[in-house]
């Protein structure tokens, strides 16, 4: 059962257009909880609707990757993204680059 938080960071999440990503702190955020970034990866772990949900495309605040449960782990998440369009440096998303923007 989905609360309206949970809700409401699916609804959000679904938005991250191609090429971009948004960080766990970032979903929080514009969900209305500043604090509850962690809420946020508890939500992305346990993502009900894969195929419209694009989890993989949520990082952390510092641009790495990390709690990808799908099949594949993070190396299969990293994949995703670059063929997605997202710009890294190293092993983490360039994020003056890739993060989304809303309000662009």
């Amino acid at each position: 059962m989905l609360n309206q938080f949970s809700q409401k960071v699916y609804q959000i999440a679904k938005k991250i257009p191609s090429g971009k990503v948004a960080t766990y702190g970032q979903l929080a955020n514009l969900a209305g909880k500043p604090k509850a970034a962690r809420a946020v990866g508890f939500f992305m772990k346990n993502n009900p609707d894969i195929k419209n949900i694009p989890c993989y495309k949520v990082v952390a605040s510092d641009g790495r990757l990390c709690g990808y449960s799908a099949s594949g782990g993070l190396k299969k998440k990293k994949q995703k993204l670059v063929s997605d369009g997202v710009v890294f440096k190293g092993n983490r998303v360039d994020l003056s680059h890739s993060r989304w923007d809303p309000a662009s």
